[in-house]
């Protein structure tokens, strides 16, 4: 009787069959271990949502949208309970029940409010003096803001913010909003324009202005121009705890329930305590 034989598997084969094994269980590992950084990172929003928020759904967002919101809203408000608090709003907020506006979840106090008065050269914020009237009346310290578009003129700009705006002792120094790329110019001539806008406004308010822009938008094209302004930056990445050292203000969110106010709203954290908030206000 012949002897039976054997074929050996390709050592190439097996080798390839081991590596294979091996990546797949890296990235096992690597998922797993973000995960759990994931949750040790925002281990208080997550306790805190677990206790606290297990009913309490927005309509604006899926149900698992609103939990990350809620734990990372929380999340960085915790890690900055020693500072002021504000939100800002438009007419897209419809009527706002001021005396309902003081707290986050009835945690955190809310100090300030910024409140959009115009947009280019000839459009005024439907709320916008309402709004102010009523933060006043609510004590809260307060700020206008401008919507600039990039393709209209500059000083008919800062004029149309200039004759709405009326800034007293205690309020905060005038924003110029700028978002957009322009269409119709090259970027020298939107710096030309921004800087036009800027000048004027501070030479009427005898006030340096503050630019709000979101990070890469300013990191991109106004950094290298405009750094000698007080910062207030946008950025809502999940993984961002803390502001820098050179924002003077940081919106972290645009997802946050307030009390009193109809829809989502953005959220701020001010670069100090409100006696330090106060410093800034015009005096």
């Amino acid at each position: 009787m012949a002897a039976k034989s054997y074929r050996r598997k390709p050592i190439a084969k097996q080798k390839s069959n081991s590596i294979s094994k091996w990546v797949i269980r890296l990235f096992a590992f690597v998922f797993i271990f973000s995960v759990v950084v994931g949750i040790y990172k925002f281990r208080d929003g997550f306790l805190y949502y677990l206790g606290f928020k297990t009913d309490k759904y927005s309509h604006e967002l899926s149900a698992d949208e609103r939990k990350l919101a809620d734990i990372r809203i929380y999340e960085v408000l915790h890690k900055h309970d020693d500072k002021a608090i504000g939100f800002d709003v438009s007419e897209y907020q419809s009527e706002i029940d001021w005396e309902q506006t003081y707290h986050i979840d009835e945690s955190f106090e809310l100090s300030f409010v910024f409140i959009r008065a115009t947009a280019g050269k000839n459009k005024t914020d439907r709320r916008f003096k309402e709004n102010w009237k009523a933060s006043k009346e609510r004590q809260l310290i307060r700020g206008a803001y401008h919507y600039y578009r990039p393709n209209e003129n500059s000083i008919e700009q800062a004029e149309n913010f200039i004759k709405n705006v009326k800034l007293e002792k205690g309020d905060l120094p005038p924003v110029l909003d700028i978002e957009k790329l322009p269409s119709k110019q090259s970027i020298d001539s939107l710096k030309v324009g921004l800087r036009r806008w800027l000048k004027k406004v501070e030479k009427y308010y005898k006030v340096k202005p503050i630019i709000y822009s979101g990070e890469s938008y300013y990191t991109d094209f106004l950094r290298d121009e405009f750094s000698d302004y007080p910062l207030w930056i946008a950025n809502y990445n999940f993984w961002r705890n803390n502001l820098e050292a050179d924002w003077l203000f940081w919106q972290f969110t645009e997802k946050a329930k307030i009390e009193g106010i109809e829809g989502m709203v953005d959220l701020n954290v001010f670069n100090g305590d409100k006696n330090k908030l106060l410093l800034k206000c015009i005096r």
